[in-house]
């Protein structure tokens, strides 16, 4: 079997002292992928700079306390790799992936725009960049026979059933119809696959972020912008998708939770 977590830790070292410390060393995943750890590696206490029995990738931000995306995995990576080619998004810490035996796994945070601003713009030039380059990983992995795991936050809800609130966010960054057009196309034109969706598909969520406004969480009322995007061999090998949601508001360690699939080896 091959488990795989991934969780927006909303600040890695902050998380580490709310709890995030203690899964880690309780998960019975094989690769962990964490996003937004707005930390250099140097800055990370030695325990998730490099933890006992785990191999390590970070890629950080050349903006001090901004994104940041890490891989754990317990097998040894055969090759990592830090940014996708585009040179703009090359040091924004924003994806990393390792080659394992039979997958290449990646730890993706896509920018979350604000519209009418430059946050937008730069994730639209991001989307724009990264949708070639999933498929040209995706023949490259198959040419040497392996399949794509994409992992993180996408920062997109997908359909109506990924948010509890759609009607009054249609017009907001994570739910414009450009950017859920352009996750359809990493499925119908990349040929990925949602992983969560297919095992759940009628839904709603399970959601995966919830604002720390308000009683958003209490009230689950939350968006699914976590995903586990995979190539159809792989996506078809998946049993289960778990939110590991936390049992209580003060109990959180992050305003996401961590999404965990299991695939068949």
């Amino acid at each position: 079997m091959l488990t795989v977590s991934t969780v927006n830790v909303n600040g890695l070292r902050a998380a580490a002292k709310k709890g995030f410390t203690e899964w880690f060393g309780a998960t019975g995943a094989d690769v962990v992928a964490c996003q937004e750890v707005r930390a250099a590696p140097d800055d990370l206490p030695a325990a998730l700079r490099e933890p006992d029995g785990w191999h390590a990738v970070h890629a950080d931000c050349s903006v001090k306390g901004r994104n940041g995306v890490s891989l754990y995995s317990r097998a040894e990576p055969e090759a990592t790799r830090i940014g996708f080619g585009a040179a703009e998004f090359e040091d924004s810490g924003r994806y990393a992936e390792m080659w394992l035996p039979g997958v290449v796994v990646a730890s993706l945070y896509l920018p979350s725009g604000d519209v009418g601003t430059p946050r937008q713009e730069e994730k639209e030039r991001f989307m724009a960049a990264f949708l070639p380059y999933l498929s040209e990983l995706r023949d490259k992995a198959a040419a040497d026979g392996r399949e794509v795991l994409v992992v993180g936050d996408w920062n997109i809800a997908h359909a109506e059933i990924d948010l509890k609130n759609w009607k009054a966010n249609r017009k907001n960054s994570g739910f414009l119809p450009e950017e859920r057009e352009w996750l359809g196309r990493v499925f119908d034109e990349a040929g990925y696959v949602d992983v969560q969706r297919r095992l759940d598909p009628d839904g709603p969520g399970p959601y995966t972020w919830w604002s720390y406004r308000g009683r958003a969480f209490d009230n689950d009322s939350g968006w699914r912008i976590d995903y586990q995007v995979a190539t159809p061999g792989l996506a078809g090998r998946a049993e289960t998708a778990t939110v590991e949601r936390a049992p209580s508001y003060d109990l959180r360690w992050s305003d996401h939770a961590p999404l965990t699939v299991t695939y068949r080896s």
